[in-house]
């Protein structure tokens, strides 16, 4: 194959480099180099036939459609996710489709984000472990994975040029974390750039982003593909890093690099290393195979009963099969089981949670659909019929949830309501008396504080696919325990969400005000109400959790801890349980949230029985992004390990001690004096140096007495020795910082 590359002319490993078609990439029959097909996912192929455009939704051929990666995320289960990943790579291989274009690991960082049913979580360790077993999962059946979307896209408003002004901090601890899990322990074959620009560069122009981080740092040896359309500039792109420009442009930014190569402006080793990433990506798929519809669909129904979260029981779930029940709501019929765009599947069957009751029970449970799916408020007739199968049952269960207008890619929501016409109806047949169940179909969360408190429970169903409503039934009547756990917090109201003041943004640009304070580090910190907190979830039986252990071994980057919780099923049926472990991580230089997510394993119990769940915690565990030295530092003190529930229920906290040195801080002429006398050696210099003329009689410059530090601390060296009264030579401020510096060295 490199001779064969060697003999293409520059023209032809231009054309390499970016797309033939809106879904395949470039053949060069002569060099051997075949073309492979790229599809939308990431919960199902979106395979369009030959010719299909990217905005054909609706047109593509049947493939099972697993939960979306907002169900998938309240799973809190690599194992069943990558299972999932295995079963997407078959389809694909049996659909000649080579890359499967997700997961979707971008952050949640505001319930409005119109795509956050693509996404996983607002938790970059839940979202890395969870999209690295995706990742696994799809390669494992020789088909490769392109995690996206790199990186910063957390809205749709002017998604396509909307500058994201983001500090590197907030980045590195918040956004990045989560690609590079996947990037460094699954190994990608690709990676899309995203639409947006990141602090004024366009994400598939930012060299830091494409080459400094995700190659030098993480070690990322595959193709960097654009999002559909994302290229701004060809050159500039391919400069930075970009590989594979999708989808076709007919040649037009193909001549672009070979003038850029021909005028000098272009290196051609950087067109050569891209087209050759392209070639072996080519060479890398299994080609070919079938898969069993209906162990899919089985599969579907599966993941999808695992990841529906009870939020609230008052002890009427699960439901008794013989008891007197009425279903009500149109979306128990007509299912919401996925979001609206790229990601649209057509299914090869589908499940209404109504048919799936009705065969559950045995019998004909009386249904009225209570509200028209495309309308705001309901008819009144609508919630006649409603009352009055209600009025005549002991337990209804209400299906409400969010009209597929109401969210998509290309928009962003503008509320967390439900429909009014839907909660007037959920309030009409609470009046009957009976004990009302409400299950939400929803890909973003919605505001429950308004309503809930007319339910004896809530199941958040979030869209689960295919098979969600035979899941739901499974949940209902207890035949599976539910297990998922909120992947991000349910919020009061809007305006208690830490990006409610600067979501969308501007025109042009987003600023992320609240840093690295997203989802439950925000609401954690200020200690404000919630609807329902991150990694909440009830079950069908009750958990235990004892003997929280912790054995600290290491010191500096090699620290480590051992952590082992007893848990055990109280209750009288087999449940899973999610064992989160969250790190509180002690800071003198900066704010850090109260404590963040650090580990989670989901383990099965039955009634009684016991288990000793193990986690190994890291020094990168225990670390923040320093904001002046650009790395991760740990300090040294005291750190609590807490196991538990939620982020809000913790059942065991640990103290531990992180043996760890000193870092020790460099000056340089711009630091600025209190930084100078704070600094081993630094104070004893500036006396030496700073010494004033004998005839002042003065012991030392007025700058370094105890009031002028506290007043004039702040300002750099450099401008205080142009000072009257310094006493200080800045010529000499280089000389004085290496001195000072070296004194600091351990």
């Amino acid at each position: 194959m490199n001779d064969a590359f060697d003999r293409l002319t520059i023209a032809e490993r231009a054309s390499l480099t970016s797309g033939s078609s809106m879904w395949r990439t470039q053949a060069i029959d002569r060099a051997g180099i075949p073309s492979i097909t790229l599809s939308d996912g990431p919960h199902g192929l979106r395979r369009q036939p030959d010719g299909a455009d990217h905005l054909g939704v609706g047109h593509s051929l049947p493939a099972t459609c697993f939960p979306p990666a907002v169900a998938l995320g309240s799973s809190w289960d690599p194992g069943l996710v990558q299972r999932v990943g295995s079963a997407l790579g078959v389809e694909a291989r049996s659909m000649d489709v080579q890359v499967l274009l997700g997961p979707g690991i971008n952050i949640k960082r505001s319930p409005l984000c119109g795509r956050n049913f693509e996404y996983l979580s607002e938790d970059p360790h839940l979202s890395g472990v969870l999209g690295a077993a995706l990742v696994e999962g799809i390669q494992s059946e020789g088909v490769g994975a392109c995690p996206k979307h790199f990186a910063v896209n957390n809205q749709e408003t002017d998604r396509l040029r909307v500058s994201v002004e983001v500090d590197e901090r907030t980045l590195r601890e918040i956004y990045l974390p989560a690609f590079e899990h996947v990037v460094t322990s699954a190994e990608p074959w690709l990676v899309m750039c995203a639409y947006n620009r990141v602090n004024g560069v366009y994400a598939s122009q930012h060299r830091w982003l494409l080459t400094e981080v995700l190659r030098e740092e993480w070690g990322f040896a595959g193709v960097v593909v654009s999002d559909w359309g994302a290229v701004s500039d060809r050159v500039e792109a391919l400069r930075a890093g970009l590989d594979l420009e999708m989808p076709t442009s007919g040649g037009a930014t193909d001549g672009q690099l070979v003038a850029a190569v021909q005028d000098g402006t272009l290196d051609p080793a950087l067109l050569d290393q891209a087209a050759r990433r392209v070639v072996h990506l080519a060479g890398r798929a299994v080609i070919g195979g079938a898969f069993d519809a209906g162990d899919h669909h089985r599969l579907a129904r599966e993941v999808a009963a695992q990841c529906a979260v009870l939020l609230k029981n008052d002890g009427v779930l699960p439901l008794d099969r013989d008891g007197s029940i009425a279903v009500v709501g149109e979306l128990a019929r007509t299912p919401r089981y996925q979001g609206a765009g790229s990601s649209q599947i057509v299914p090869t069957r589908l499940d209404d949670a109504l048919s799936e009751l009705r065969a559950l029970a045995g019998r004909d449970l009386p249904f009225a659909p209570g509200y028209p799916l495309d309308g705001d408020r309901s008819a009144p007739g609508l919630v006649k019929e409603a009352r009055g199968i209600a009025r005549n049952a002991d337990t209804t269960v209400v299906f409400l949830g969010l009209p597929a207008g109401a969210e998509s890619e290309g928009y962003d929501r503008t509320g967390l309501d439900l429909p009014p016409g839907q909660v007037d109806l959920l309030r009409a047949v609470a009046e009957t008396g009976t004990r009302v169940v409400v299950v939400l179909s929803n890909g973003g969360v919605v505001q429950v504080a308004e309503w809930d408190h007319l339910a004896a429970a809530v199941l958040e169903g979030w869209l689960l696919g295919q098979a969600g409503g035979g899941a739901l039934a499974d949940v209902l009547f207890g035949v599976v325990n539910p297990s998922g756990r909120l992947a991000e917090t349910i919020p009061l109201r809007l305006a208690d969400t830490p990006s409610y003041l600067n979501f969308p943004g501007d025109p042009g640009s987003v600023r992320y005000g609240e840093g690295v304070f997203v989802g439950y580090r925000y609401h954690d910190a200020v200690g404000g109400p919630v609807s329902y907190p991150f990694g909440h979830g009830l079950s069908y039986t009750e958990f235990g959790y004892a003997h929280l252990e912790a054995d600290v071994t290491g010191d500096d980057e090699r620290l480590r801890a051992e952590v082992s919780v007893r848990i055990t099923n109280l209750g009288e049926r087999p449940g899973q349980e999610v064992v989160q472990l969250y790190v509180s991580a002690p800071s003198q230089v900066v704010r850090r949230p109260e404590h963040e997510l650090r580990g989670f394993r989901k383990v099965a119990l039955d009634p009684g029985q016991s288990a000793t769940v193990r986690f190994e915690l890291g020094w990168r565990d225990f670390a923040y992004f320093h904001p002046v030295r650009r790395s991760w530092t740990v300090e040294p003190g005291t750190a609590v390990i807490h196991v538990g529930g939620s982020s809000r229920d913790i059942r065991q906290s640990l103290l531990v001690k992180l043996d760890i040195t000193p870092v020790r801080e460099r000056v340089t002429p711009d630091s600025p004096l209190e930084e100078w006398v704070a600094v081993p050696g630094g104070l004893e210099v500036l006396l030496r140096e700073m010494r004033p003329p004998a005839e002042t009689g003065l012991a030392r410059s007025r700058f370094l007495t105890d009031g002028s530090l506290r007043t004039m601390g702040s300002v750099p060296l450099r401008r205080l020795a142009r000072f009257p009264g310094a006493y200080l030579d800045p010529d000499r401020l280089d000389e004085l910082a290496a001195e000072v510096n070296a004194k600091a060295q351990p």
